[in-house]
């Protein structure tokens, strides 16, 4: 069986019981418990869609259930696998393919204002019920930060909204934009925190009406208004732009508009910061399961892509964090919380619907575990007196 010597020949560490859909066992690797994983395959078909695009193919075998995992979990089979893969690609057909949807998406994907609305709309406008079941508090649905991987979620969230407050070196009376402003927390925590005056614009309707509800009632619509504005639609200037978790939404053809948007707005003396996950390999096309299912439109970048249209706007990296490890953790407590209320969430959405979410955040973190992805946050300015020379106000 190709697809076995193929596995079994990718796993250097650990391993599985591979049971094709004749009950044919095959010792993938050399497995370290007594009682190894299993996969069974209960379609035919996965013989070979698992080693042409498995990029594409697990996820949705897993999603309709043609692919079971026994004697362990989702989580436990992709750490094992991700461990072996590392950040380098499975195969040469995964690596073509991979090229080929990645080359016609980029040529036909044009995420003008209308279409970034509809993308926005596939993920975020679903349930809000569903968000509070696996999110902190204050539904932050971005990277937490993790002083100690020991943390709680909330405590992690707390941690990131004043670390971003803190880089931003925000006076009290300022003009703050937050672009993708969520549910509006990062914008009401900056207002409460600084004194200063916060717009958050959002594509999501569900996003902005429960952003403005929250401000009304913490007494803080004369300090922070939220608006359903795309960025290529504002005409003003700010002090400080923030930008949390909604770059990986831009577009690759779209970078140069931009950070020439962020540009136009900051004032002369101003500071953004721009909070997205981003990859430590060379630039590659997006994940195919992930880009189709979950987040219509997204990318994740590499640092080089982001470097020259940065450069080309006018504006100076004034400083770069990598967050590593973060939004593995951030993504584990999203996942256990996600399944811990698995019989609420089976009231509103199907089986297949709780397998796809669950692949969705177990894949991820695992990909933020052993793979090339991490949390880029870019300090931008326009001048090199815009902040301090050191990074001590920030710690």
């Amino acid at each position: 069986m190709y697809l076995a010597n193929f596995l079994d020949k990718l796993f250097k560490y650990d391993g599985f019981i591979l049971i094709d859909s004749n009950s044919n066992k095959f010792v993938i690797g050399k497995p370290l418990k007594e009682k190894p994983i299993e996969l069974k395959l209960l379609d035919k078909s996965l013989n070979y869609k698992l080693l042409l695009y498995p990029d594409l193919y697990f996820g949705e075998a897993y999603t309709n259930g043609s692919l079971k995992i026994e004697n362990g979990t989702l989580t436990e089979f992709l750490d094992i696998t991700l461990k072996n893969i590392g950040r380098g690609e499975i195969n040469i057909y995964n690596r073509i393919l991979n090229k080929l949807k990645g080359t016609f998406r980029y040529l036909t994907n044009f995420n003008k204002i209308i279409e970034s609305k509809k993308n926005v709309s596939h993920h975020y406008d679903i349930s809000e019920e569903l968000y509070d079941l696996f999110l902190d508090s204050h539904r932050q649905y971005s990277c937490a930060y993790f002083k100690n991987e020991n943390d709680t979620l909330e405590e992690a969230q707390v941690n990131k909204i004043d670390h971003i407050i803190k880089k931003l070196n925000i006076k009290p009376n300022q003009k703050v934009l937050d672009i993708g402003s969520g549910w509006g927390t990062l914008g009401i925590e900056i207002a409460k925190k600084t004194k200063a005056t916060v717009t958050g614009i959002t594509l999501s309707k569900n996003q902005l009406e429960y952003s403005n509800n929250k401000a009304k009632e913490m007494n803080l619509s004369n300090q922070v208004e939220f608006k359903l504005i795309d960025y290529r639609q504002l005409n003003e200037k700010f002090n400080r732009i923030v930008s949390v978790g909604m770059f990986e939404h831009v577009g690759r053809k779209y970078y140069k508009t931009y950070f020439n948007t962020i540009s136009k707005l900051l004032k002369d003396k101003g500071v953004a910061l721009i909070h997205t996950i981003g990859s430590t390999n060379p630039p590659r096309d997006p994940q195919p399961w992930i880009t189709k299912y979950i987040f219509p439109g997204g990318y994740t970048p590499s640092l080089s892509e982001l470097a020259l249209p940065i450069e080309n706007s006018g504006l100076i990296i004034s400083d770069v964090e990598v967050l590593r490890m973060h939004y593995s953790h951030t993504l584990r407590h999203w996942k256990e919380r996600f399944l811990s209320n698995k019989n609420l969430i089976l009231e509103k959405f199907d089986e297949k619907f709780i397998r796809m979410w669950e692949f969705y955040l177990a894949s991820c973190e695992m990909v933020f575990k052993w793979g090339d992805q991490v949390v880029f946050q870019l300090q931008l300015s326009k001048d090199n007196t815009s902040v301090p020379n050191t990074r001590d106000y920030i710690y």
